[in-house]
């Protein structure tokens, strides 16, 4: 029977092999990765941009409604004293809000409607009141 040959590694085979300096596999990510994670983070950018976006359209309405329905509930408890057709812009810093007042008579026997209609751009906000006719009358 042939003796078989013992399989050995040299001594500096061995360390070449285990010694972390002679590995050759390269660090870092490749083009197709970098690629990937860079059109995930712009996606994600797209939807963060596009939403907040939306949300602040949300707020300047929210805004617009609440300043416009306080300068309308003013503009009304003012017109209560003396009711009269007018028109006019309001007064720093609510500049930019213009306002319609209009006392018509109602379907309603003895009773008139004050109508006020703020408006900023395009948006409007209509504020409608009944008074009775003679409170109006004695007021004139």
């Amino acid at each position: 029977m042939a003796r078989s040959k013992k399989f050995s590694l040299p001594k500096k085979g061995l360390n070449f092999i285990l010694h972390p300096s002679s590995f050759s596999l390269q660090k870092g990510f490749t083009l197709l990765e970098i690629m990937i994670a860079l059109a995930i983070v712009g996606g994600l950018l797209v939807t963060l941009i596009y939403s907040m976006n939306y949300h602040l359209g949300i707020a300047q309405r929210h805004e617009f409604i609440t300043v416009a329905s306080l300068l309308a509930k003013n503009k009304l408890a003012e017109l209560e004293d003396s009711p009269l057709n007018v028109k006019g812009d309001f007064p720093e810093p609510h500049a930019a809000y213009h306002f319609a007042a209009e006392v018509r008579d109602s379907s309603y026997p003895g009773i008139s409607e004050i109508i006020v209609t703020v408006t900023k751009g395009d948006e409007e906000v209509k504020f409608r009141e009944l008074m009775e006719r003679a409170k109006l009358k004695d007021e004139l």
